[in-house]
């Protein structure tokens, strides 16, 4: 009996061993972009976000692919959870989306201890449980006693783990009984619950999706800002003297909304610069409903040259 207590014992503090080895993987997007993050092929958040928490990961790296809600390229990046050392359990990783001569891609930019980690609720990051199966689970905890014809003196255990959760079945065969048989099972239980792999960036006119009368392009978002929210940005941009701060303000407007042509031309209307009006119709052709009246910001231009890189830029993208 003693020698079973302790591989009771010893079994437990290896598996406690295993699964306390969970990571944190963090990412959030520089430009406020929305997000669904895909690790090893299973979508992790339902709906897309601009700064998102991945918890109990136990890989040292994850096939990662952001997919953003305004119709950019993915990036497909493997990510790693090591840093190229060592690391103690419980650590938390921090990738942030960058734009990299016109590509975005993720950059690994700080690691922590967990306990260390100040809670972010108050920043509205979605925190999700890594999702390793494209469907709902439980396991349950069970105990059984049985009684048959006996098995050879000694103890045997077995060790089970799976997605859902880990089983230690531990015999026992008493000497002085050949034929009474213990089994007993511990288990730890975990539940899980995911949406499986779809389609978040569903551009096309149909599914509910807003459909421009008139328009019969190419559609890059779903559904533009509404006209009451877009006066209001545009009385916050205008509140802003110098073109620098209307530029970052815009940017973070544009960012989480889907917009029109007209829209956009409407706000580089606000620009004194023809370099900042260029700088934003770049930046606003990633959020853009009616790509196929992209060209109607030309007449927003004074230089033949500016919509000709605009041009370049479109196309390029």
């Amino acid at each position: 009996m003693k020698r079973l207590s302790t591989l009771i014992l010893l079994s437990i503090l290896l598996i406690q061993g295993i699964v306390a080895q969970n990571n944190n993987l963090v990412v959030y997007s520089q430009e406020g972009l929305k997000f669904t993050i895909i690790l090893n092929g299973i979508r992790q958040n339902p709906q897309p976000e601009t700064n998102v928490k991945v918890t109990n990961l136990n890989a040292p790296n994850y096939q990662t692919k952001i997919i953003f809600a305004n119709n950019m390229a993915d990036i497909n990046q493997n990510v790693y959870l090591t840093n190229g050392a060592e690391t103690t359990n419980n650590t938390e990783f921090t990738y942030s989306i960058v734009n990299v001569k016109g590509k975005y891609k993720l950059r690994f930019k700080s690691i922590a201890p967990v306990s260390s980690v100040v809670e972010t609720a108050s920043l509205q990051q979605t925190v999700v449980v890594y999702t390793p199966v494209a469907v709902s689970n439980t396991t349950t905890t069970t105990s059984t006693t049985t009684t048959n014809s006996g098995n050879p003196t000694g103890e045997n255990i077995g060790v089970n783990m799976n997605g859902t959760g880990i089983n230690i079945n531990i015999n026992s065969t008493s000497p002085s009984n050949s034929n009474s048989t213990s089994t007993t099972s511990y288990s730890t239980t975990t539940t899980t619950t995911t949406t499986g792999a779809g389609n978040p960036n569903n551009t096309s006119p149909g599914n509910n999706n807003y459909v421009l009368p008139g328009y019969s392009g190419v559609y890059g978002c779903r559904h533009p800002m509404s006209s009451v929210d877009f006066e209001s940005a545009k009385q916050s941009i205008k509140s802003k003297g110098f073109d620098e701060s209307r530029l970052i303000l815009a940017k973070q407007i544009i960012g989480n909304n889907c917009l029109l042509c007209s829209q956009i031309k409407e706000l580089m209307g606000l620009m004194s610069f023809e370099e900042t009006k260029l700088e934003l119709a770049k930046f606003a052709w990633h959020h853009n409903l009616d790509k196929g009246n992209y060209y109607k910001l030309n007449d927003a231009f004074s230089f033949e040259s500016s919509i000709e890189e605009l041009n370049n830029y479109t196309q390029s993208h």
